[in-house]
């Protein structure tokens, strides 16, 4: 929404480098080139999009149309497509748009730019053309570019915004089929995270690119903005070698500058509507009081939306910051007394922790809409409230569910900055963790659970019992796995689980720490009902742990009991590994899909890759199966290990599997009880049949083997 209301206001923000020293746009705006992060980031993700214009201009192809919205990095990725090719470079301004071959200028010597058939003799020996925002050449340097490429002249890759009005010439080229199309889109979040690590020089949390992706929208301009105005204001700070942003968005001059220009102007009932939402979203739109007429005319101008509920939000996430930002003191007060009256956190913060619950033992973890837990995460509020690390926890798992890894090893991270001995959130940082594939962090959270002293009326909670499950997996050690596993199932049947406000208290009174804050009352019956501590799911993780027929019938029993999809869906996970039914298997992957349980959908795949008796069933099913692990942020779970390294012996794959979690041979030698003679040789094996050479081999390749 920002890009078109930019561009359509010819204040386009895809800013190339002039030799004046300036940055000039397409539409005429000039921003002062200043020494400053902005101008040193590098190159990174749309690496498909890369291949794809490479590919365009080799062999016998024309070229290529690459369109975008503003701040989409269209012309930075021209760029990077010709780097190391002899290419010419012209650029279209509006300025100069009257003259003619005004952008060929520098190419057309004298007489070569008085006639058509002069200018294509000029330009013989050009064989790759960049024409950068071509919606703004002149006619006659239009009709150049279009008759290079159709008596196929030289290949051209054009740019230009998307939807932007352009010389009849130009528009042709794509009408006629001469080039291909490009359409850029918003960057996506995992390459943004690559950007992100690759600016800063370090780790980037979770949590803090998936905010920057959002605020930003993928806009690359924005994001440049953003990091820098964040870093300038202390909110994005390295704390232990990890970038965290807390706070507010930062509304910094050249920020409000970017996003007034894009909302352009309002008359005075289009403000006070802007600010209701700004201050309130959503706002309902059939609620008494609610100015209609005003929003309607913002709503046609693309400044806000309305859902299917008649629910009004601001159509961009910058949007609601900049207008907060021009509001003063007394009428920021009385708005957000108007728009959020008397909010209550905790009812708040309780009920979306109860919808979390819901939906993850629904099993349909596709949509999850942000609440009051992630504003008051992101504006690092909400410290006194103890249903904030719950709501963490359950955050947890809900990320974990649906494969996002990292998400996951953060929501529980910051649970437990807030909260350093929360159980739920210890037991959720150890699944996601060994399930990444890093064992040492998981191991540490397991080991500040005071499983030693707990007092003989709290059993073992399900949720630590499965965490340790899940450890051992990775150990190796498989039977232990299981056995961990079945207890949690047993001790969620049972009943039997720690609440955390026992489980807190008593950890600090055996540590000696100082009496904790705000007590950390239980839900409803008093039980933690949340993440891991489902008997539908500790099962099915003993069916992910390669022991379907231990739990197949009780699965079974399960699903004629429980209401919804999943427990059936699982049963069939169950049934179909134990009858080593890769058809089934299959069904069963694309079913887990749809529900958004990506991890279980990428296992079950690999589940039938090793089913299927035919190569092609066997090659396809381990294709999708790679195609959802590498949506899992590095998943690194038994099954998919298993898949990613088909030619090792058991004992292999489980001393590869803990030198690629970092430990080194003394330590595995250890744990398994080994000689450190053993476990080199073992290893040096394990290097011989992957192809691989050392211990960072051996992870890189695991990584892009398992996604």
């Amino acid at each position: 929404m920002l890009e078109r209301s930019l561009t359509s206001a010819d204040a386009t923000l895809c800013a190339v480098p002039c030799r004046t020293g300036m940055y000039q746009s397409g539409g005429g705006l000039l921003f002062i080139h200043m020494e400053d992060p902005r101008d040193k980031w590098p190159f990174g993700g749309r690496g498909a999009e890369l291949d794809l214009i490479r590919e365009a201009l080799h062999g016998d192809r024309r070229g290529i149309v690459v369109t975008a919205g503003a701040g989409a990095g269209r012309s930075r990725l021209a760029a990077e497509s010709v780097a190391g090719l002899p290419h010419a470079w012209v650029t279209g301004t509006r300025g100069t748009a009257p003259l003619r071959f005004a952008a060929f200028a520098h190419l057309l010597p004298g007489a070569a730019a008085d006639s058509l058939s002069r200018a294509v003799d000029a330009l013989r020996p050009v064989r790759v053309l960049v024409v950068d925002d071509a919606h703004l050449l002149d006619d006659a340097s239009a009709a150049l570019v279009h008759h290079l490429v159709a008596n196929r002249r030289a290949r051209v890759l054009l740019t230009l915004p998307g939807g932007a009005a352009a010389p009849d010439a130009v528009l042709a080229l794509g009408r006629q089929h001469m080039l291909s199309h490009l359409r850029l889109g918003p960057l996506p979040a995992t390459e943004v995270t690559q950007v992100l690590s690759a600016v800063l020089g370090d780790h980037v949390e979770a949590l803090t690119a998936q905010r920057l992706r959002r605020v930003s929208d993928g806009n690359l301009w924005l994001l440049r903005e953003l990091v820098v105005a964040t870093r300038e204001a202390g909110m994005l700070r390295r704390v232990n070698g990890v970038w965290r942003w807390r706070g507010a968005v930062p509304m910094t001059g050249r920020l409000r500058d970017l996003v007034g220009a894009a909302m352009g102007e309002v008359d005075g009932a289009e403000r006070e509507a802007l600010e209701l939402v700004a201050f309130g979203e959503p706002v309902d739109a059939t609620a008494a009081g609610t100015p209609v007429a005003p929003l309607e005319r913002l709503e046609a101008r693309g400044l806000v939306v309305t859902d299917d509920a008649l629910l009004v939000r601001l159509a961009h996430p910058l949007f609601g910051p900049a207008v907060r930002a021009g509001v003063g003191r007394l009428r920021a007060l009385r708005l957000s007394r108007t728009a959020r009256p008397q909010e209550n956190l905790a009812a708040a913060l309780s009920a979306q922790c109860a919808e979390l619950t819901a939906l993850g033992h629904a099993g349909d973890v596709t949509q999850v809409v942000p609440g009051i837990g992630e504003r008051l995460t992101e504006e690092d509020e909400g410290w006194d409230e103890p249903g904030m690390v719950d709501f963490c926890a359950r955050r947890a798992w809900i990320a974990r569910l649906r494969g996002e890894l990292r998400e996951a090893v953060a929501w529980s991270t910051e649970g437990l900055r807030r909260s350093p001995l929360h159980g739920p959130c210890l037991a959720e940082l150890a699944c996601s963790a060994t399930q990444s594939g890093d064992l040492l962090t998981a191991e540490d959270a397991l080991g500040r659970w005071p499983q030693d002293s707990l007092p003989e009326f709290l059993a073992t909670p399900a949720s630590f019992l499965l965490a340790r499950a899940w450890v051992f997996a990775t150990r190796g050690e498989q039977d232990a796995a299981v056995g961990s596993a079945l207890a949690a199932a047993r001790a969620c049947r049972s009943g039997a689980r720690l609440p955390d406000g026992l489980f807190a208290l008593h950890s600090l009174a055996r540590s000696g720490a100082a009496k904790p804050g705000p007590p950390l009352a239980p839900h409803g019956d008093g039980r933690f009902t949340g993440p891991g501590s489902g008997e539908l799911f500790a099962l099915h993780d003993v069916v992910r742990l390669g022991a379907p027929g231990l739990v197949a019938d009780r699965l079974r029993r399960l699903a004629d009991t429980l209401p919804g999809d999943l427990a059936p869906l699982l049963a069939d996970h169950a049934a179909a590994l134990v009858a080593a039914d890769g058809p089934a298997l299959d069904k069963v992957a694309r079913r887990l899909a749809d529900l958004g349980l990506l991890l279980h959908a990428a296992e079950a795949a690999g589940h039938a890759a090793k089913a299927h008796r035919d190569t092609r069933s066997a090659d396809a099913s381990i294709a999708y199966a790679s195609t959802l692990a590498q949506a899992c942020q590095g998943a690194h779970t038994p099954a998919l290990l298993d898949l990613a390294t088909p030619r090792l012996t058991p004992r292999q794959r489980q001393i590869a599997g803990l030198a690629a979690a970092g430990l080194t041979n003394r330590e595995i030698a250890k744990r398994l009880g080994l000689s450190i003679r053993t476990v080199a040789n073992q290893l040096c094996r394990a290097y011989e049949n992957l192809g691989s050479s050392d211990r960072t081999a051996l992870r890189r390749l695991i990584s892009l083997a398992s996604g």
